[in-house]
């Protein structure tokens, strides 16, 4: 019997045990999404306590996506090989020990480790999650499932940065890590006991670590050079590097294609397709701006205009706000809009920040959370109608065998642009401050990556066009 016909007769859970295991996937979903964005409201408390250089506040969130998009390569295959619920408690309880470790640091250097293995446990933990909604319900509820999942992922992406705010101002940054804990506590034991297991879909499978290996060495030696050059004054070597990156990434496709009789960790045929290959690039730029810019505005707010965090986490909240109902829009119009969503997306993207760059210009130091807040709000509407179908539309002319292996890519591209833009956007950032950031200083470097980010957000508007018309069919 293959894997597909043993999903199919595998008798569903009880509905209690269903909804119960749902609330399994969802907590580890809200860990992986508050982590990947609340650092941005706690990085100036941080920076206060722990000290270190401008840079170490990059790698705070850049060591984060950059483990999490190395990891995610092969956290759906460890998943197809020993088992969805074993690798999901593997790695809710590291995420869970890490996120512990993150809170009891006692320097940039160890908070920074500690986030390199958070990510790493998250790539572990968040691939199992969609396939374990398939095993927890029957065909006929699974639309049900995704209903409720969707705007808890939704709420929790408006309500976190405020909370966090609150959290930070009263108890310190830490309580934004320590708050995991019992999440992952709750997860480990309802899991243990609710979630079905799975038996693995390719026991006999061989990990690629060396492919692993190449594709980290590359993408460390690309991000490393962006995020230290500047503290480090451009030695020559951080060039050095840049080449070496450009070099591993291409030992990495020579050893994807010479690979015989074993399952490459990228299926190279989907870059073929232009529609993808065009796809990938979009996200790296898209998700660079976002990251990038949001990063940029957090600093902004509490370095240069001393706000407090929960006055910051209120100014970003209409962001939030903003991409909830840009989702829900797009959930609602994406099949009749198709790729024409994703355009109409930036162009609101684009009015938002030439808004925040119009309000900073004519405001500068005196401008108040008010000002910033339909601009912000209207960013992330246009940001928010780009997530929901954005996967499913560069997925739209991808062969049924590639699927696996094409949307574990753009996961970890996805992650890989997230590092670019904190690592470009905030060098840039810090470059304009100086250490000794002003608020006059902080005012020119945020009106600076603003345009930068609608530069990006332009070029991405044109490689849109690259993009299937259509989101795939059984996506």
């Amino acid at each position: 019997m293959n894997a597909m016909t043993a999903t199919a007769t595998r008798p569903a859970p009880a509905i209690t045990a269903r909804w119960l295991g749902l609330s399994v996937v969802l907590a580890a979903t809200i860990m992986n999404l508050l982590d990947s964005t609340v650092v941005n409201v706690a990085a100036p408390s941080i920076y206060a306590e722990l000290g270190g250089s401008l840079a170490s506040l990059q790698w705070i969130a850049a060591g984060y996506t950059l483990a999490l998009a190395v990891g995610l390569l092969t956290g759906g295959r460890l998943g197809d090989m020993y088992g969805r619920k074993r690798m999901l408690m593997i790695g809710v309880a590291g995420f869970t020990v890490t996120s512990l470790a993150c809170a009891l640091a006692w320097s940039p250097s160890v908070l920074v480790g500690a986030r390199v293995l958070q990510g790493l446990f998250a790539a572990v933990m968040i691939p199992q999650c969609f396939g374990l909604i398939r095993d927890l319900f029957p065909p006929q509820d699974i639309g049900k499932a995704f209903a409720a999942f969707g705007p808890v992922i939704g709420l929790s992406t408006v309500i976190g940065p405020i909370v966090a705010g609150f959290l930070i101002a009263g108890t310190g940054w830490r309580m934004i890590f320590l708050i995991n804990l019992p999440l992952g506590v709750w997860a480990l034991v309802t899991g243990r006991r609710i979630l079905p297991g799975n038996a693995p879909t390719h026991r006999h499978s061989q990990l690629d670590v060396p492919g692993m290996a190449l594709a980290g060495a590359a993408m460390f030696l690309l991000v490393f050079p962006l995020v230290q050059g500047r503290e480090l004054g451009w030695p020559s070597w951080i060039f050095a590097m840049l080449g070496a990156s450009l070099a591993m990434f291409a030992g990495f496709v020579v050893y994807q294609m010479r690979l015989k009789g074993r399952t490459p960790l990228v299926e190279l045929s989907v870059f073929a397709k232009r529609s993808f290959s065009s796809g990938v690039i979009f996200v790296i730029v898209f998700f660079g701006a976002i990251v990038g810019f949001s990063l940029a505005v957090g600093l902004f707010l509490q370095l240069g205009l001393g706000y407090s965090v929960i006055r910051a986490s209120l100014t970003m909240s209409a962001w939030a706000l903003g991409a909830f109902l840009g989702s829900g829009f797009a959930a609602a119009m994406m099949a009749k809009l198709g790729r024409r969503i994703l355009h109409i997306g930036l162009i609101g993207m684009t009015v938002g920040m030439v808004g925040v760059y119009l309000v900073l210009q004519g405001s500068g130091i005196d401008l108040t959370s008010w000002e910033l807040a339909l601009p912000l709000g209207a960013f992330g509407f246009g940001m928010g109608m780009i997530f929901v179908p954005l996967f499913d539309i560069i997925m739209g002319e991808i062969a049924d065998h590639e699927v696996g292996s094409a949307s574990s890519s753009l996961e970890a591209l996805q992650q890989l642009g997230a590092s670019l833009g904190v690592a470009v956007l905030g060098t840039i950032f810090f470059g304009i401050t100086g250490p000794a950031i002003s608020a006059t200083t902080a005012v020119r470097a945020a009106s600076v990556v603003t345009l930068i980010a609608v530069g990006l957000t332009i070029a991405a508007f044109g490689i849109g066009f690259l993009l299937p018309r259509k989101a795939r069919a059984n996506a």
